[in-house]
C-alpha cells in the first residue's frame, strides 16, 4: 500500500526541518504557547457569509471549487485593488460571490475559455498594472484548467468531481492535483517537499460550508495537515515559535519578495506544518482536541488582526498560496 498523501506531507516537513538552515522551531516554547491557546476559537470554524456564496446547494460546492482554484497570489496582493477594509483573499472571495449571486455560477464552459482580461473584469482589477495582470494570467490558467477538467471527465459538474472522491479528502486532493497549479510540491536539497495547501483547503472549505454533510462529508478530515502558506508562519514568527536567520528576517522586514522554491520559502512552509503537528499533540495532552484544520483557521484568523498586519510578512509570488 502506498504512503498516504497526508503522511508524506508530514514526513517531508519533518525532514526539511531537520536539515533547515534558515528557519528553526523553538520547541521549548510550544508548551507555553499551547497553554495560551484560545481554546474557544478551536470550535467548529465557519465561513464569512458576506464574502462567500453559502446556502445554495450544488452551486455553493461549485463556488468553493472555483474559489480555491484561484486561492493564491498573496505575493501579488500589495498590488491588488482591494475592497475597503478587506484583505486580498476576502476581496477575491467577495468579488466571486457577487458574480455568483448576480450573474449565476461560472460554468465549466465559461471557465474553460477564461482569459487574463476576463479574470481582471471578474475580480475588478486594474488591467494596466503589469504585476496584477501577471496574477490575472495565473488565475485565468487555473480557471481554464478547472473548466477543462470538469468538461472532460465530469460532464461539467463540480458535484460529480467531488462525489468521485467517495468521501475521501485525500482522493479529492489527488484528483485536484491532476491540474498542474494544484500540484504543490517543491524542490529542496534533500528531496522534494509536498504541501498540497489548496487541494487540502478545498476539502476543508467544503466540509465547513456544508457542516460535514453532502458535498462536505469526508471521513478523513482529521488527517489533513495545516494549510502551509505565508500568513500562518508570520503569526508563528511574531508569537516567538519560529526563528528566522538574520538575513531572511531583514529581507522580510524590507518587503523583499522571496524566490519561489527557494530554501527559505520551503523551510518556512515545512516549519509551519511541523509546529502545528507539535501544537496539536501538546493540546491533546492537555485534553483539548485540536486538529490541524481547526488550528489553521485559528492561526490564519489571528493573522487578520491589525497587530499582525502592521508588520511585514513573507511574500512570494507563487500559485501555491
Amino acid at each position: 500500500m502506498s504512503v498516504s498523501l497526508f503522511a508524506r506531507i508530514r514526513a517531508d516537513a519533518a525532514r526539511v526541518c531537520r536539515d533547515a538552515r534558515f528557519v528553526t522551531i523553538d520547541h521549548e516554547a510550544i508548551p507555553a504557547y499551547a497553554a495560551r491557546c484560545d481554546v474557544a476559537a478551536l470550535a467548529a470554524p465557519a465561513h464569512d457569509p458576506a464574502s462567500h456564496y453559502l446556502g445554495h446547494g450544488v452551486d455553493t460546492a461549485h463556488f468553493f471549487l472555483v474559489l480555491d482554484a484561484v486561492n493564491f497570489g498573496s505575493g501579488y496582493f500589495p498590488h491588488l485593488r482591494k475592497l475597503p477594509g478587506k484583505s486580498g483573499y476576502f476581496t477575491i472571495a467577495t468579488r466571486l460571490a457577487a458574480h455568483f449571486a448576480g450573474e449565476g455560477p461560472l460554468g465549466a464552459d465559461a471557465l474553460a475559455v477564461m482569459t487574463p482580461g476576463d479574470a481582471a473584469r471578474l475580480f475588478r482589477q486594474d488591467a494596466d498594472d503589469p504585476v496584477v495582470m501577471e496574477l490575472m494570467g495565473l488565475f485565468a490558467r487555473a480557471l481554464r484548467d478547472l473548466g477543462e477538467l470538469l468538461r472532460r471527465d465530469y460532464g461539467g459538474s463540480a458535484l460529480a468531481l467531488i462525489e468521485a472522491a467517495g468521501g475521501s479528502a485525500e482522493a479529492l486532493c489527488r484528483d485536484l492535483a491532476r491540474m498542474e497549479l494544484f500540484r504543490d510540491e517543491q524542490p529542496y536539497a534533500t528531496g522534494p517537499a509536498a504541501f498540497y495547501k489548496r487541494a487540502q483547503l478545498t476539502a476543508a472549505d467544503l466540509a465547513v460550508a456544508f457542516g460535514g454533510k453532502g458535498p462536505g462529508r469526508f471521513r478523513d478530515l482529521e488527517y489533513l495537515t495545516v494549510f502551509a502558506d505565508n500568513l500562518v508562519p508570520h503569526v508563528l514568527r511574531l508569537d516567538g515559535i519560529l526563528k528566522l536567520e538574520a538575513g531572511l528576517e531583514a529581507r522580510i522586514a524590507a518587503g523583499e519578495p522571496l524566490e519561489k522554491d527557494s530554501p527559505q520559502e520551503v523551510e518556512m512552509r515545512a516549519a509551519t506544518v511541523r509546529v502545528v503537528e507539535l501544537l496539536a499533540a501538546e493540546l491533546g495532552r492537555r485534553g483539548v482536541r485540536a486538529t490541524p484544520l481547526r488550528l489553521d483557521f485559528l492561526l490564519w484568523n489571528k493573522g487578520q488582526r491589525p497587530a499582525y498586519k502592521a508588520i511585514p510578512r513573507p511574500r512570494c509570488r507563487t500559485w501555491f498560496y
